[in-house]
């Protein structure tokens, strides 16, 4: 297992765009079974299973740091200057001794604590240690810092390659900028987007987090919504086959949730919860159609999805499928207006009292799966809404990108 270091001036639980970079980068990290070590001037425990170490030289607000800093930025390498280096050096020997990968963000490329960068860069050099240039910000490149920065050393090493190094950007813009300030190619500087976590920024219950992963829910093309009780009115037959039809229509891994348990006021309801299972056996949907109520922690054990979980998958839904036969009003109308998601509803006069002229109706009874399948993949192909969460939740999740682009460069 390699002992990963990411080093930055702070670290978690601050929070900022490089803070809560770490964060994510560490625990993917820690989850794809590396050791993982956050090492940075300001920060504490944030993770029980992380080790992070303050070291407050490390800092850019150190005052120490400050001081030495003011003389570089009028081009002064004064004796402090010297001092602080080597009390960084120690400090590297300390923190670094049994790492494979440091991964540095922006001290190889940015002016905040110089007498870090050429501490970091001469102890990789003398120790071959892998370092992992992760530049969210270039001090050569920017305008405003043009004043502070000066020919020779220590300046130049924010410019210069250093040696043992695979250098990341964020965006294809700073890949360019970088690639012309080092003087490499393009494809020699690794583009790593930032990223998101879905469940903590929606707040998914535990449940959720537990049916996401397991139904693999964020790499669906599109997901559909019935929220309702396994009841006959319910017409869940046709919303399978609407489901078979517009997958085999559009080759896309469109899903559907069925929210519900059998209603509780007539005994044959479970019977026809079996004859569903038996439809999507049929339609060979085992994999795409969901009932929540056989989804159970356990086997053998129903869930009852509670009212968070709920409001959860109106979040992850792409759009409301509702084919009832018979409503009294339709409230899981009201609850996609309020979600953003679009709707699809029978033609029903209680459901024109609710969705009015903002949903697309279908006859139930005379309407052809096909028909209702054209329509939902015509109102989703048009909306730019729709395209860009399917694209956020397949290629922006921080466990996505760290698996795919990072690890790739920890394991060289």
């Amino acid at each position: 297992m390699k002992q990963i270091a990411i080093m930055h001036y702070a670290s978690p639980p601050g929070i900022g765009g490089v803070e809560i970079t770490i964060a994510h980068q560490a625990r993917a990290l820690l989850d794809c079974g590396f050791g993982v070590r956050v090492i940075s001037g300001d920060g504490a425990t944030f993770h029980p299973q992380i080790e992070s170490i303050i070291e407050p030289i490390f800092s850019s607000s150190n005052a120490d740091v400050l001081r030495v800093q003011a003389e570089l930025a009028k081009g002064q390498i004064t004796a402090a200057y010297h001092d602080l280096v080597a009390r960084c050096t120690a400090a590297l020997k300390n923190t670094l001794a049994d790492v494979d990968v440091c991964i540095a963000h922006n001290i190889p490329t940015l002016h905040k604590n110089l007498a870090l960068t050429a501490a970091l860069a001469q102890y990789a050099a003398d120790t071959s240690l892998h370092v992992v240039a992760y530049c969210h910000d270039l001090a050569w490149t920017n305008i405003q810092y043009q004043a502070e920065l000066h020919d020779g050393d220590p300046w130049d090493k924010l410019r210069q390659v250093w040696p043992n190094a695979d250098y990341v950007t964020v965006s294809a813009m700073r890949q360019q900028e970088l690639s012309k300030l080092l003087g490499v190619p393009a494809d020699q500087v690794t583009v790593i987007t930032g990223g998101i976590d879905p469940a903590q920024f929606l707040r998914w219950t535990e449940t959720t987090k537990r049916l996401v992963q397991k139904l693999n829910l964020m790499d669906a093309d599109g997901i559909l919504l019935l929220p309702a009780r396994l009841t006959r009115r319910k017409n869940i037959e046709m919303a399978l086959q609407v489901l078979a039809t517009l997958r085999q229509q559009s080759g896309a891994d469109f899903r559907l949730i069925i929210t519900g348990p059998p209603g509780p006021h007539n005994p044959t309801n479970k019977s026809y919860l079996d004859n569903l299972l038996d439809i999507r056996t049929q339609l060979h949907l085992e994999a795409a159609a969901h009932f929540l109520y056989c989804e159970g922690p356990e086997a053998r054990t129903p869930l009852l999805v509670d009212d968070d979980t709920l409001a959860d998958c109106y979040q992850l839904a792409d759009a409301l499928l509702f084919p009832s036969t018979q409503e009294g009003f339709g409230i899981p109308i009201l609850e996609a207006g309020l979600s953003g998601i679009p709707v699809f509803c029978s033609d029903l006069p209680p459901l024109r009292q609710s969705g009015g002229e903002d949903v697309t109706y279908f006859d139930p009874q005379h309407d052809s799966p096909s028909q209702i399948a054209q329509k939902i993949a015509a109102t989703l192909n048009a909306s730019s809404s729709f395209h860009l969460r399917v694209r956020v939740r397949q290629q922006y999740r921080w466990e996505t990108i760290i698996r795919r682009s990072l690890v790739p460069l920890l394991e060289r």
